[in-house]
C-alpha cells in the first residue's frame, strides 16, 4: 500500500509543489496583516479574500484529482498494476490518501500559523480559535469533496460532460459556501456529498474496464 501511495505523490509531485507554494504565499499574507491590530477580524471577515481563495483551492484539487485519473485511463497504470498482487480498491484507496496528504500540504502548515499568530497577536479568546477550525475544517471538506469530484469526472467515459459537470457543481458549492459560510449545515452538507461522490467514483473505478 505504502508503495502504491508513494507512486501516486511521485506522479502527482507538480500538485504537491503547487499546494507548498499556496500554502506559503497565504502564510506570508496572514504575517503581511499584522500591521492592524485588528488582523484577525479583517481576515475572518474579508469576502473578497474567501472569493480569490477558495475557487483556487478546490479548483486546484478538482484539477489534481482530474489528472490523476486520466493519466491513470491515458497510460494504462491501473492496468498493470492488476498485473500485480493488488486490487483496483487498493489503487482506488491510494490515489484518494495521496489527495488528502496533498490537501493536508497546502492547509496544515497555514492552520499552524494563524494558530500560533493568533496567540501572539490576538487576545485570548476562544471565539478565534473556534473560528480557525471552523475555517480549516470547512475548507478541507470544500477541498475534498471536489477532488472527489475531479476523480469522478477523470474517469468516466463521457470526459468532456463529465468534467464540465464537475466544474459546474464545484462552482455552485463554492458559491453556496461564501454566501452561508462555514456553518454546521454546510459542514452537514459537504460531509454527505463527499459520500456520495465517493461511492459513486468507486463504483464507476470498480465496474469499468481498464
Amino acid at each position: 500500500m505504502y508503495a502504491l501511495i508513494r507512486r501516486e505523490i511521485q506522479d502527482n509531485a507538480l500538485f504537491f509543489m503547487g499546494a507548498v507554494v499556496l500554502s506559503a504565499v497565504l502564510i506570508a499574507l496572514a504575517i503581511g496583516t499584522l500591521d492592524s491590530h485588528r488582523w484577525i477580524e479583517k481576515a475572518a471577515l474579508d469576502s473578497g479574500a474567501g472569493a480569490i481563495v477558495l475557487p483556487i483551492v478546490v479548483l486546484g484539487f478538482f484539477a489534481m484529482g482530474a489528472v490523476q485519473m486520466d493519466t491513470d485511463k491515458i497510460r494504462k497504470i491501473s492496468a498493470f498494476m492488476m498485473t500485480l498482487p493488488t486490487s483496483r480498491n487498493r489503487i482506488l484507496l491510494a490515489k484518494i490518501i495521496a489527495g488528502v496528504l496533498a490537501i493536508l500540504t497546502a492547509l496544515v502548515p497555514l492552520a499552524i500559523a494563524v494558530t500560533i499568530l493568533l496567540r501572539i497577536h490576538a487576545p485570548p479568546i476562544p471565539i478565534y480559535f473556534t473560528m480557525v477550525i471552523e475555517v480549516f475544517a470547512g475548507t478541507f471538506l470544500a477541498g475534498f469533496a471536489c477532488y472527489c469530484l475531479g476523480l469522478q469526472a477523470g474517469w468516466n467515459s463521457r470526459r468532456i460532460v463529465a468534467t464540465f459537470s464537475g466544474l459546474g457543481l464545484t462552482c455552485i458549492l463554492v458559491t453556496l459556501i461564501l454566501i452561508k459560510g462555514f456553518d454546521r449545515e454546510i459542514m452537514v452538507i459537504l460531509s454527505a456529498f463527499i459520500v456520495a461522490v465517493l461511492i459513486r467514483t468507486w463504483h464507476l473505478f470498480t465496474s469499468t474496464s481498464l
